[in-house]
């Protein structure tokens, strides 16, 4: 486990949302299912606690608290892709179930989780040293909803 990791906060699904989201990724695990001891106010005696899980190589947590907390976009999971084809099928697994789309490569997953599906080639299309390529690159993601590497492309090329 990392020294830090991020705890997910669930009610009652911690390990139907670990399941899920191992699927994503590469390098990914559930690496303990904690049962509790006791009856505890998110759950009875023997029901799943926490569940500790390796998402591409990051520790994570999902703790089944009790209540239902809603999470926000202050707190998101971006993952880095390599082409066209992973933005569209990350994008289509996160949605799946329930998910909703947000705008500008966000979307919610159906436990409530901000993820961003980002191309690679962003971060250079908007560090361009010419700010009109920046600019262009810029007013067209933000008129898209899901990433559209191609769009981005055009636009960065003027």
């Amino acid at each position: 486990m990392s020294k830090i990791s991020p705890c997910l906060w669930f009610d009652g699904d911690a390990e139907e949302a670990a399941n899920f989201y191992i699927t994503l990724l590469p390098n990914s695990r559930i690496d303990h299912v904690q049962r509790s001891p006791v009856d505890y106010p998110g759950g009875k005696k023997v029901a799943v606690l926490m569940v500790a899980f390796t998402l591409a190589g990051q520790s994570f947590q999902g703790l089944n608290g009790g209540s239902k907390i809603a999470h926000s976009n202050a707190v998101s999971f971006s993952i880095d892709c390599a082409d066209q084809a992973e933005v569209d099928e990350l994008w289509g697994k996160l949605l799946e179930g329930g998910g909703e789309e947000v705008a500008c490569s966000w979307l919610k997953d159906r436990y409530g989780m901000s993820w961003q599906i980002v191309p690679s080639i962003m971060p250079k299309y908007l560090a361009d040293p010419d700010p009109v390529k920046a600019e262009r690159v810029m007013k067209a993601m933000m008129g898209m909803v899901k990433l559209n590497i191609a769009e981005l492309r055009r636009a960065y090329e003027g």
